[in-house]
């Protein structure tokens, strides 16, 4: 039989198939009209999901392979990255797009979530920015089932990045398969910045429902329609501008957020203009930045005392000076001793060392002191976590090299930020 021919036969037996709600056999159809094709064409076709990367069950700084679905190409290239417009698409186009691809189980009784297993690039329309379409990915693990909660974080990529690069840098999806965790991980487009930054330094892009906070916290809230998220383990992480914007993120929204990362990144209202924003990467933010928030908080943002942090930054990084990881922790010990009037005291713990690549570093502990935590909490609870990396520079630690702007010698920020995250719960 000519093989054009047979092709449109099985193709329209898939849409019939579609149509008439039987998508499993629609499937099976399309996937025989697919091997059809690599018959005649000598090869198999190309999946529409790549494996993802096997668990690693000892942390180690230096991810060893870069994940099957990134070696494919780059990220332009990446075969599993399938869109998938959950915004704008009529119900039948969705079960159509749904029905190429393989059937798995998945991972609550939405259709339309993603499966376990899964890195997807979503399309996906804000209602304050219904003429632009934004796209995030999402990582969902394997052991994701119905019914279970599992945590989230929310990953925002550096300038010059995107969603596959940082994943790929970072390794997070890996680090967070056992721990059954999703990984939304936020795009911006150029036409928002030219570089791909987070606009952290606009005041229209600050504060609490308005900009890309609001963005942000819409795609969150996409995802949580879609799977079981446990609400008191959401956070919140990213690099450079994407640190900012984490540090944003969880100043406005702390009762969404039960942590927050940031890595070589500036606190909350670091800078209100460009000029400022090379200010403070340069020397530091001025005092009077993150004052100006304070003395003028809107009203709807809650009286709660912030999430505590984990904040990584290299004393020798060019790009944005290490004083700013010092004012993270800072600003976040200043906020929760107002928000207990004045009366909580931390304890410090220092710890040093050095990464397996050689590479020292100085952790300080900050936990409530005995006594100071309420009476449902551990009489010591650690608020805030300060990594400084000797000798390093604007580049995520312990990243992989298949991604931009990291040190793969370094400590492994990223089992650290996930480790200090799950101890972290939401009240």
């Amino acid at each position: 039989m000519d093989w054009n021919t047979d092709l449109k036969r099985l193709m329209g037996e898939a849409t019939h198939l579609v149509r008439s709600g039987q998508l499993a056999d629609a499937t099976r159809a399309i996937q025989q009209a697919l091997g059809g094709a690599a018959a005649r064409h000598g090869g198999p076709p190309t999946p529409a999901r790549a494996d993802v990367t096997p668990p690693s069950h000892t942390p180690q700084p230096h991810m060893a392979e870069a994940p099957l679905w990134r070696r494919a190409g780059t990220p332009q290239e990446v075969a599993d990255a399938v869109v998938i417009d959950r915004s704008s698409r009529a119900p039948q186009a969705e079960d159509e797009a749904r029905a190429y691809a393989a059937p798995r189980p998945a991972a609550n009784h939405n259709p339309l979530a993603e499966p376990p297993g899964s890195f997807t690039r979503v399309a996906f329309t804000h209602t304050a920015t219904r003429h632009q379409t934004h796209h995030y990915h999402l990582y969902v693990p394997p052991g994701a089932t119905a019914g279970s909660p599992m945590p989230l974080v929310l990953m925002l990529h550096g300038c010059t990045q995107d969603p596959v690069d940082f994943a790929t840098g970072t390794g997070m999806n890996a680090a967070a398969t056992p721990a059954n965790a999703l990984v939304l991980y936020p795009e911006q487009p150029h036409s928002a910045n030219p570089n791909g930054c987070w606009n952290w330094f606009r005041p229209g892009d600050q504060h609490r429902g308005s900009g890309e906070p609001a963005l942000l916290v819409a795609m969150l809230h996409d995802v949580v329609a879609r799977h079981s998220v446990d609400a008191q383990r959401v956070y919140v992480a990213g690099l450079s501008a994407g640190g900012a914007m984490a540090a944003l993120l969880g100043r406005e929204y702390p009762d969404l957020f039960a942590a927050v990362g940031v890595h070589s990144g500036l606190q909350a209202g670091a800078a209100h203009n460009v000029m400022g924003a090379l200010s403070a990467m340069k020397n530091g933010a001025k005092p009077s930045a993150a004052e100006h928030h304070t003395a003028h908080r809107p009203a709807n943002v809650p009286a709660l005392p912030p999430p505590p942090i984990i904040v990584f930054h290299g004393d020798a990084d060019t790009t944005v000076h290490a004083h700013n990881g010092e004012q993270l922790i800072e600003a976040t010990l200043a906020a929760l001793a107002a928000a207990a009037g004045g009366a909580r005291e931390t304890v410090e713990a220092v710890h040093t060392g050095q990464s397996p690549g050689g590479k020292g570093y100085t952790c300080t502990v900050y936990s409530t002191a005995a006594g100071a935590s309420p009476a449902n909490a551990p009489h010591e609870q650690v608020v805030a976590e300060h990594w400084v990396l000797h000798g390093a520079g604007h580049a995520w630690a312990g990243g992989h090299a298949d991604g931009s702007h990291t040190d793969p010698g370094g400590v492994g920020a990223t089992h650290a930020m996930l480790q200090f995250f799950l101890a972290q719960r939401r009240s």
